[in-house]
């Protein structure tokens, strides 16, 4: 006979004292932390324990005794479900309070390195509609609501599909989107056309446990420029099939004339990325794109690219400035001064004697080589790198197209293009700037970074959990000098840092 587990407890009157790490709040009951989502400062509540350790538990809100002052309405009907935004009632001045603790907290707790002061977070300069780009999931079965179970009529069927936000913790349900903030508006209503026509006309809807299905993802992308892609992920697996894709293809293109990039994919492999998928042009071109300052970047539906345009240019001048202070512009201007056809190099003694005056850059997991591009004007020469080679074909068109002349792109492992013989060939750079996946960077690449002994380094960072990590490693030979964190997305526990390091003196 099984051991009958013991019930989690109910705790009342719980007062939440202060916002903690991913997007929860958190209390103290009985000398014991509690972790509770969907709440703010002063609350005071009674909450239901689901997850209970030895130093902490997790719990859910049962009912409000008092709301706190601070609280907010949120603007989104789906707050609360959908699992992003999870700051809404939270004053975006108190976002960016908890977010300049973050990051100071986890340099500090994690990192254990001497910090100077901070620069005050730099916040986001639009709070909604924010984003360049969005991904939907589409199930052939949707997630419902304790409430909306409750009210289905007996007997009524679970099978009702849908297009939104996958679930966490129920990988195979999509909860239904009808409006979401985060994006320009358009995105709302060809999601919502796409499900509708795909009802109307039979079309299936994936199903991930049996992967049958047609209807399988949506992504869309927009730029600054007022172009919009839509890449729609299809799985062919009856006849007729791509004839009712087309079909679809046909009515968005006709229905949505501000589709300048329309693609498709048949995606046949149990996950929905498609770096390794050929992916097919129906109408228009197969990128768009985006201009910061005046720089023209073209992004592909494979590309990294900030997701936050505005406030990606705020960020990569921070970068820019960190890496480049000090050094002479006006130099710069004159030494990478391009009169002739693009990609043509027109130098002059003036400008060789100022070129020797400028650092040499390294930019490290470059993407598209938006920071590299960006620095690029002001530097002698810049050496980008990154693992994804359609990103790096396009960091070179963007040069090309800028009229760069000054910068060299490596697609591959970082820990294996970043050795001492590349060092050799390309010169030691003066400035490194690395801007890392969510992981951080490999023991590997940071061993490399301390060989190439670089007088500063930049470094960019989504985690600064994991920033703070590598931090500890280059501790050693490196000196942080300022700190500047950066708000890319607002109504969420997420934050950029930019950390300027500088090697100490022997």
């Amino acid at each position: 006979m099984s051991r009958k587990r013991k019930a989690l407890p109910l705790y009342e009157n719980v007062g939440i004292e202060a916002v903690a790490a991913e997007g929860k709040c958190v209390a103290h009951v009985d000398d014991k932390v509690v972790f509770v989502p969907f709440v703010v400062p002063g609350d005071v509540l009674h909450v239901q324990v689901t997850k209970k350790r030895h130093k902490y538990c997790e719990a859910r809100v049962v009912k409000f005794v008092k709301k706190s002052p601070m609280r907010i309405e949120p603007r989104c009907s789906h707050f609360g479900i959908c699992g992003g935004c999870k700051w809404q009632n939270l004053p975006y001045s108190e976002q960016l309070k908890a977010k300049q603790q973050q990051v100071h907290d986890q340099l500090t707790r994690i990192g254990k390195v001497e910090l100077p002061e901070f620069h005050p977070i730099l916040g986001s300069v639009k709070q909604w509609e924010y984003r360049n780009k969005l991904e939907f999931g589409c199930a052939d079965k949707r997630w419902y609501t304790a409430e909306e179970l409750h009210s289905l009529p007996e007997g009524a069927g679970l099978n009702e599909p849908a297009i939104g936000f996958h679930i966490t913790g129920a990988f195979d349900k999509i909860y239904p989107i009808e409006k979401c903030w985060l994006m320009d508006d358009l995105q709302n209503r060809v999601r919502n056309d796409i499900f509708n026509y795909a009802v109307d006309s039979g079309m299936t809807f994936y199903d991930t446990r049996s992967q049958h299905g047609l209807l399988r993802n949506l992504m869309l992308r927009n730029s600054n420029s007022g172009e919009w892609m839509l890449l729609i992920q299809f799985h062919y697996d009856e006849p007729g099939d791509d004839e009712r894709a087309k079909a679809l293809l046909d009515h968005v293109a006709a229905t949505f004339p501000e589709i300048t990039s329309l693609i498709y994919v048949d995606n046949q492999k149990g996950n929905d990325t498609v770096g390794d998928l050929d992916l097919i042009t129906y109408k228009g071109t197969d990128f768009i794109y985006e201009i910061m300052e005046d720089l023209k970047f073209k992004v592909g539906p494979k590309s990294f690219y900030q997701t936050n345009t505005e406030q990606a240019y705020h960020l990569y001048c921070v970068a820019r400035s960190f890496a480049l202070d000090g050094y002479d512009k006006s130099s710069a201007d004159e030494t990478n001064r391009n009169d002739g056809p693009v990609g043509e190099t027109n130098r002059n003694d003036t400008a060789d004697k100022a070129s020797a005056d400028l650092p040499l850059i390294y930019a490290l997991y470059t993407g598209t080589g938006t920071i590299a591009n960006f620095v690029a004007r002001h530097a002698r020469k810049v050496v980008g790198i990154e693992y994804v080679p359609e990103a790096i074909e396009d960091a070179k068109i963007n040069a090309s197209l800028n009229g760069l002349n000054n910068t060299q792109f490596y697609a591959g492992d970082m820990k294996d293009i970043l050795t001492q013989d590349f060092i050799n060939k390309h010169g030691r750079p003066d400035v490194i700037i690395t801007d890392p996946p969510r992981a951080g960077m490999h023991d590997d690449v940071i061993n490399t970074i301390l060989f190439a002994a670089p007088k500063r380094i930049v470094y960019v960072s989504c985690n600064p959990a994991t920033q703070a990590r590598d931090l500890s490693l280059l501790d050693g030979e490196y000196a942080v000098k300022a700190v500047q964190p950066v708000d890319m997305f607002p109504h969420t526990q997420h934050v950029e840092n930019v950390v300027l390091l500088e090697r100490r003196t022997e």
